[in-house]
C-alpha cells in the first residue's frame, strides 16, 4: 500500500479538532471532569501485575479498522466490555476515532457507567486539547503515536496528560521513535508491531526495539498482531514484557480465546 494511511488519519483529525476547539469551551470540559468521580489508575494497575509477575492484557474495543474493515457488524461496546471484564482483562482500550475506525468518545462514557476497569482512549492525538476532551468522557489514559506528530506536539500532549493525572502510552514502531520515547519517564511505552503507514504487521518489531527501551522505568507493552497465548508467552520469556494490547484476535473470538487462560 503506497498510501500513508496514518498521514491521512492525522490530517483529518487536525481539521476536526480545530473545529471542536471553536465549538467546545475548555471551561465546560473542566466542569464536566470535576463532576465525574469514576477514574482509575491505568498505569498503576499494570505495574501491580508486573510486580506479581502476572500478564496484563489491555483488551481493545473497536468496530472496524483500515486493515481489517468491519470487524463486528452488531457492535455493542458495553457488551464487549462486559465480556472482557468477565474474562479478567487488566484494562480496556476503546477506539474513539470516528472516520476510519467508526468509534466515538461516547463509547467510553457508556462503558464507564457499567464497568469498573481503567480505559485507554485509543485515538490519534494531534493537539493537547484532546486530553481534557478525552478525560471529560471518562478516559483514564491516552495514546501518543510518535509517528503521527512532531516531537514538540508529543511533548505538549504528554505534559497535558500528566497535568490531568492521566496515564500515557507513548507508541513507537521504529528504532528512531524508540530512542525518542525514552525521555517520557512516566509513560508506558507501547511497541506497535503494525506499521501505521503501511498497515503491515511484524511481531519481530517487539524484539527489534526491546533492547532500546528495556531500561525504561515504566512498563513496556507489545501491541498488534498478537493472536495466541503462545506468542504472548514467547515474548515474555525472551524479554521483560508482560503487558499486551490486543484487539482483532480477541474480538473475533470473544468467548473461547485461549489468551484469556493466561489471566
Amino acid at each position: 500500500m503506497s498510501e500513508n494511511i496514518l498521514q491521512k488519519i492525522t490530517d483529518q483529525k487536525r481539521i476536526k479538532i480545530e473545529k471542536l476547539k471553536f465549538e467546545i469551551d475548555i471551561k465546560s470540559l473542566l466542569d464536566t471532569i470535576s463532576e465525574k468521580d469514576v477514574f482509575f489508575d491505568f498505569k498503576n494497575k499494570i505495574q501491580k501485575n508486573n510486580s506479581k509477575n502476572k500478564i496484563s492484557v489491555i483488551a481493545e474495543i473497536k468496530k472496524a479498522s483500515p486493515s481489517a474493515g468491519i470487524i463486528i457488524q452488531d457492535y455493542d461496546p458495553v457488551k464487549i466490555a462486559d465480556i472482557y471484564n468477565s474474562k479478567n482483562v487488566t484494562c480496556l482500550s476503546v477506539l474513539t476515532e470516528e472516520d476510519f475506525f467508526l468509534g466515538n468518545l461516547s463509547h467510553i462514557s457508556e462503558i464507564k457507567k457499567k464497568i469498573e476497569l481503567p480505559v485507554l482512549c485509543k485515538d490519534f492525538f494531534v493537539d493537547k486539547f484532546q486530553v481534557p476532551l478525552a478525560k471529560s468522557y471518562g478516559a483514564d489514559a491516552i495514546l501518543i503515536i510518535l509517528a503521527g506528530i512532531s516531537e514538540r506536539t508529543a511533548d505538549e500532549i504528554y505534559e497535558e496528560a500528566l497535568k490531568f493525572n492521566m496515564s500515557v502510552i507513548v507508541e513507537v514502531h521504529t528504532v528512531e521513535e524508540a530512542e525518542k520515547s525514552i525521555k517520557y519517564h512516566d509513560a508506558l511505552i507501547g511497541i506497535n508491531n503494525r506499521n501505521l503507514k503501511t498497515l503491515k504487521t511484524e511481531i519481530n518489531t517487539t524484539y527489534d526495539i526491546y533492547n532500546i527501551v528495556s531500561k525504561h522505568p515504566s512498563p513496556l507493552i507489545s501491541e498488534s498482531g498478537l493472536k495466541t497465548k503462545e506468542e504472548l508467552l514467547d515474548i515474555r520469556n525472551k524479554t521483560s514484557i508482560s503487558s499486551f494490547l490486543i484487539g482483532e484476535s480477541l474480538l473475533k473470538n470473544l468467548k473461547n480465546n485461549n489468551i484469556f487462560s493466561l489471566l
